[in-house]
């Protein structure tokens, strides 16, 4: 497994339109494999392919709670009800944090990484976010596309220091 480089905003491909994934293959597992391992690395909580420069629809993520690393190919958001205002932060978008407008529940169909349909129902929580920040992210839409007002983002002052105290917030 490799650690790929990240994509920082302005990069164009953070706001291009991934495309479908029509083979799974060798390549496409090292790929997710490395995009779990570069996810771990960065300490985040999802990744998008585009993040690391593959304009894939292929996203990963890990929920910090749970042992389980979901690879969604193809994912598409088939319910959204519900809103609330969220903090939200982004590896594409280093040491800063906004306040978005996020759905509250969200059901997702994807592919896992062995082809298999699934379908997943979040509510009220983290994976709701991120389900929602990631595909974001396959379709060129980044989290400050939802921020609740211009001035909802904030920079930093000491990005290890305030990720320790807010575990709760979103980095994807």
């Amino acid at each position: 497994m490799a650690i790929l480089g990240l994509r920082h905003v302005p990069d164009p491909i953070l706001r291009q339109r991934t495309r479908r994934v029509d083979r799974i293959d060798n390549k496409l597992q090292t790929l997710i494999d490395d995009m779990i391992e570069t996810m771990h690395a960065e300490s985040g909580v999802g990744l998008a392919a585009n993040q690391v420069g593959i304009p894939l629809r292929v996203c990963v993520i890990g929920i910090p709670e749970e042992d389980e690393i979901r690879t969604l190919i193809n994912p598409e958001i088939i319910v959204k009800r519900g809103e609330t205002e969220q903090e939200e932060g982004c590896l594409s978008i280093p040491n800063y944090r906004g306040q978005v407008i996020r759905a509250t529940h969200v059901r997702v169909r994807a592919q896992d990484r062995n082809g298999k349909l699934i379908r997943i129902k979040a509510e009220d929580n983290l994976l709701a976010q991120a389900l929602q920040h990631e595909i974001d992210h396959l379709n060129g839409i980044l989290y400050i596309d939802h921020l609740v007002n211009r001035d909802a983002i904030w920079k930093l002052v000491d990005p290890e220091a305030d990720a320790i105290h807010n575990e709760a917030a979103f980095d994807d």
